[in-house]
């Protein structure tokens, strides 16, 4: 497996020194080092890049700056930001703006490389403490419409249960749908059944 070519982006000169040796090996060739939005697309416009590995805070503006200027690019490499961060607004942006990938700095090397992979083979990778338990994130009412489409209730009757109009059971439904990743009820009910939600 030929060495992932990869330009790494932080303005700490310290940080990417630390990068840098904690990349050797045959797994990942530095080959370019940037410290602003600006030194980073002008890497990547004179270098062949396979991955960049991008700090979201820059002097001269977000990341999201790189990842859009990118995005115009007829061929990109792949992007893994590495970051200080966990905001999910700010992992939100990056993955729309078209980031492969959100890790915390502080991950191990075999952590690091198996998402640099991941990333240029089209695969996502967050850090494992952004993504919590789905069922923590739904709301005690989204739980209740859960529960009674796991007895196998129509929105009607679940409507008529709750007092609500059928168009209000429809809309925690879908809320519902989205924060577990389903893409109807029956989905949503065995994700919830496999990870004991309900």
């Amino acid at each position: 497996m030929s060495p992932l070519r990869t330009l790494l982006v932080d303005d700490h000169p310290v940080v990417r020194e630390g990068l840098r040796a904690m990349l050797a090996g045959d797994e990942v060739t530095v080959v370019a080092e940037a410290g602003t939005c600006a030194d980073a697309l002008r890497a990547i416009e004179s270098h062949a890049i396979d991955l960049v590995l991008l700090d979201m805070q820059l002097p001269d503006g977000e990341g999201t700056t790189v990842l859009t200027a990118l995005r115009a690019r007829p061929t990109q490499p792949a992007v893994l930001v590495l970051s200080m961060h966990d905001d999910p607004t700010r992992v939100r942006r990056a993955m729309e703006a078209g980031a492969r990938g959100w890790l915390l700095k502080g991950a191990s090397r075999n952590e690091l490389l198996a998402a640099m992979r991941a990333a240029v083979e089209g695969r996502t990778t967050l850090d494992p403490s952004l993504t919590p338990d789905p069922g923590e994130a739904l709301t005690a009412v989204e739980r209740r419409v859960l529960s009674r489409m796991a007895e196998g209730r129509t929105n009607r009757e679940i409507a008529d249960d709750l007092g609500w109009s059928v168009a209000t059971v429809k809309k925690y439904a879908q809320r519902v749908f989205e924060k577990l990743d389903a893409r109807d009820r029956t989905e949503a009910v065995a994700t919830a059944v496999r990870r004991r939600i309900v």
